[in-house]
């Protein structure tokens, strides 16, 4: 059979509230802008052209209504999306820095995404997909937790590849070594592994991209891992070889979605390949890589993440520039 998406997801859809100037009192005033790390990551692939469906959980209210519409837009497919008349819409305040760089303060005790049952998993969407795409919020609680582990297994009886984007929020959990102990469960089953600095750090105790991987490595099966550093570039790594490359310098305004943006491309470029991941070569990574940061740079030039993924023509004009921060 072949498949019908590229890539389905599970995980987070939710508003993101972001700064946008200030009333005539002087008051903050907040755009609404959709949001959720797996969902950004799909919005990334659509503009890539790539087909992909959701599995998730939205208050039955008018935040969950928005975020439907905005699926419906993008072109991701809403049929794995669940309306919960029991709990709203999670929503994340969105702070910004000079640089833009962002935190988030979280509405969601708990939020319409964290209810996902087992039971609400559309297993048929995952068996359509040529690859299985994960995030970490869903493991904060139960049953969306019960729920995420539920949807792997989907996914590995088919045999599909899963990325894991670790995504770690560490106000959502009750602690940061709860938050380590489902992080691992999870690397069980995973090839494609995608983390900042930090939550290397929180993985392996190590910042050190050469040594944390090698922990990583050996305690898991993965196949794949990328490190995203900022301003400082990113970092691909298998068994066999590694590769890196410098960001783009643009102009930031808000960092939302950088990385989301980044495992997107890093995805597209996997599909459009269709390589085995054990046979990656160093050029091929740099090039991966090359793409995927010119992704996540261009989202940050404008507010938001989630409509404001770049199309192809975009970052391969990008790329052409050359314009890296050296």
């Amino acid at each position: 059979m072949h498949p019908t998406y590229d890539v389905v997801a599970l995980g987070e859809l939710l508003i993101d509230l972001t700064p946008s100037g200030h009333s005539q009192q002087k008051h903050p005033l907040y755009e609404q802008n959709t949001g959720g790390a797996p969902a950004n990551v799909l919005a990334c692939l659509s503009a890539l052209g790539r087909k992909s469906a959701l599995i998730c959980k939205v208050g039955d209210d008018f935040f969950g209504t928005a975020l439907h519409q905005s699926l419906v837009r993008a072109g991701i497919d809403s049929s794995g999306l669940v309306w919960s008349k029991k709990e709203h819409t999670t929503l994340a305040f969105v702070h910004l820095g000079q640089q833009g760089e962002r935190s988030f303060t979280f509405y969601r005790q708990p939020g319409a995404d964290q209810l996902l049952n087992e039971d609400e998993i559309d297993e048929s969407l995952i068996h359509k997909a040529r690859l299985f795409h994960v995030g970490t919020l869903s493991l904060t609680g139960q049953p969306s937790r019960a729920a995420t582990f539920k949807a792997i297994e989907a996914a590995q009886k088919v045999g599909l590849p899963i990325s894991c984007d670790i995504n770690y929020r560490e106000p959502l959990w009750p602690s940061s070594g709860e938050a380590k102990e489902m992080m691992e469960r999870l690397l069980e089953s995973v090839s494609i592994l995608k983390v900042s600095e930090e939550e290397l750090f929180l993985l392996t105790g190590l910042t050190d991209a050469d040594a944390g991987s090698r922990i990583l490595f050996n305690r898991f099966p993965l196949q794949l891992i990328l490190i995203t550093r900022g301003a400082q570039g990113s970092d691909a790594r298998t068994r066999q070889t590694h590769a890196t490359h410098p960001a783009f310098n643009v102009k930031s305004v808000d960092t939302t979605g950088a990385g989301d943006a980044f495992m997107g491309a890093i995805l597209d470029q996997l599909l459009a390949t269709g390589q085995n991941l054990d046979s990656l070569e160093q050029t091929t990574l740099q090039q991966w890589l090359a793409f995927a940061n010119a992704a996540g740079a261009l989202v940050t030039e404008r507010y938001g993440a989630f409509d404001e993924m770049p199309a192809r023509e975009a970052i391969e004009r990008c790329l052409k520039t050359n314009n890296v921060i050296r």
